[in-house]
């Protein structure tokens, strides 16, 4: 195997940072480019056919949908509660929590509900820096914060489809190898073993980018009281596949909740109104919460409903997966799961939602004339990523003696690193991650190569799932990096440009949360592996 294959390998990953850092393009633009590259690489040099490269990468597109498609619905959905008022109102409630102390303020809102707002599809570095600057937050930390909030709990976003994909293609690869398919809880069990060090950490960072040492002395109590909360209850939920991907939503509302006990027995505030304006209590007065509440609470009740009853989940999870056929590469059918998978239940929610708040028809259409504007690049860049990283794998099928692109890599890497392997792999999904723009495509283009490494150096089942986890967790830790994310927020307050500023302190403080991600990825193999 020779050493320019390892270079072509490389090349279009190289190309993608360029297309990023270099000449500031979008993750969508940047993707379709890499595609390209990858695409005339494989042919050219990997020997791949046409039909090779178009039918793994339309394999790509599809095992992206537990990503792509739940981003579709979820901007529909955050479009319909922006144009009915029901997002209003609840921006509204939010600014009157826990005023009176700050470190449960930040615990509870940009992990509490951070959390729990990506958990069902809604983003927080688009809603929270505006409530942020209206609580008094800096502009550097009203952008900063939503960023990093719910970041040790990407894995379990859009109601835990990062994992979910993680699997899928887990199984797959597991499968070719001759070794048995995981489960959720298989693949839980090893990734919520990194939550209580990623979670009480990046609570200590929040301190520290409001208050500096001044913070942490003032809120360590409600910072490590919001880890070993986060900590139970993942380590409870992923000991059950019908519970993995819920992690999110019960981690969230268990930390609002304790929260809410703290102040209380402190003898604070839990809600205080008096930051709001008149206007802002005369919209209180006239839509209840609960109203604007509805699209959501629909949601997570039609989701706890199909996951809950073990019946239930095993019949619409492991029966009903709704397989398309005679696509891939292999010939191995590509579950989509239409019926438990959350993009289905998100369209439904915003459908059944209607009955509650009444939309008019001119709402209706202005939903769907910002969702056509905000919702097809960010849906392409989740999925693009998936079908490069398809068509890395499946480079080279059928030519006897050829290598696919992962398997360069992986045996480069394995060679090389050999078992200082396990320290990297968190900094390699923090490329992932600043490539992307999100954990979930961080996955689908760079798990079968980690896992293809750890295979190659014999390390078993719970080697190949701890360093996968790792790298999985680098590209949660890469929210607080990625421009996409950033932007996104500083332009929710009409500050873009001050993104700039966050970044140069982000990327100090995921470098150092990433090398304690890889430190304790390298003891969990030292303890479980070597």
């Amino acid at each position: 195997m020779s050493v320019s294959s390892l270079l072509l390998t490389l090349l279009p990953i190289v190309v993608i940072l360029c297309m990023l850092i270099i000449w500031k393009k979008p993750a969508d633009v940047s993707g379709i480019v890499g595609w390209l590259v990858v695409s005339v690489i494989a042919g050219l040099f990997f020997k791949s056919t046409l039909e090779v490269i178009l039918r793994s990468s339309l394999a790509g597109l599809i095992k992206s949908f537990p990503v792509s498609l739940i981003v579709a619905t979820s901007l529909l959905q955050m479009a319909f509660m922006e144009k009915t008022g029901a997002l209003k109102r609840i921006i509204i409630f939010i600014k009157t929590i826990s005023s009176e102390n700050r470190a449960v303020q930040i615990m509870m809102i940009n992990i509490g509900f951070g959390t729990l707002m990506v958990a069902v599809g809604a983003t927080p570095v688009s809603i929270l820096p505006p409530i942020m600057l209206a609580m008094g937050y800096s502009t550097y930390v009203a952008i900063a914060l939503p960023a990093i909030g719910y970041d040790s709990l990407c894995t379990y976003a859009l109601l835990g489809a990062p994992i979910v994909a993680f699997v899928d293609l887990a199984n797959g690869f597991l499968t070719s190898k001759g070794m048995h398919p995981i489960t959720l809880s298989d693949a839980g069990h090893y990734f919520s073993m990194f939550l209580p060090v990623a979670s009480t950490l990046i609570g200590f960072c929040m301190l520290w980018i409001v208050g500096r040492w001044k913070g942490i002395k003032e809120g360590w109590l409600p910072c490590l009281i919001t880890g070993a909360v986060i900590t139970i209850v993942a380590l409870f939920t992923n000991k059950y596949d019908n519970l993995v991907s819920l992690t999110g939503i019960i981690c969230g509302v268990a930390v609002i909740i304790v929260m809410v006990i703290y102040l209380t027995v402190t003898g604070k505030k839990v809600i205080d109104k008096t930051k709001l304006t008149e206007e802002e209590k005369q919209y209180e007065k006239k839509y209840p919460l609960w109203k604007a509440l509805m699209p959501w609470i629909i949601l997570i009740v039609s989701i706890l409903i199909i996951n809950l009853p073990k019946a239930w989940f095993n019949y619409f999870y492991k029966v009903q997966i709704f397989p398309i056929n005679g696509l891939s590469v292999d010939g191995k059918p590509i579950p989509t799961r239409l019926l438990w998978n959350a993009y289905t239940w998100i369209f439904i929610s915003i459908i059944i939602s209607m009955i509650f708040l009444r939309p008019t028809w001119k709402q209706i259409k202005e939903t769907f004339k910002t969702w056509s504007k905000r919702a097809p690049r960010p849906v392409f860049a989740a999925a693009i990523f998936f079908a490069i990283g398809e068509v890395m794998n499946m480079s080279g099928y059928g030519v006897k003696g050829q290598a696919s692109m992962v398997q360069v890599l992986a045996d480069y890497s394995a060679k090389f690193f050999k078992t200082a392997y396990g320290a990297i792999t968190g900094f390699i999904g923090l490329l992932g991650g600043f490539i992307t723009g999100s954990e979930a495509s961080t996955i689908g283009m760079f798990s079968k190569y980690t896992m293809s490494t750890a295979h190659n150096l014999k390390w078993g089942l719970p080697g190949i799932i701890i360093v996968t986890a790792a790298m999985a967790f680098g590209g949660g830790l890469a929210s607080v990096i990625s421009p996409a994310k950033l932007q996104n927020a500083a332009a929710s307050i009409d500050k873009l440009g001050e993104e700039n500023k966050v970044i140069r302190v982000a990327f100090v403080f995921s470098l150092l949360l990433t090398a304690v991600t890889a430190g304790f990825a390298v003891l969990l193999l030292n303890l479980i592996v070597f």
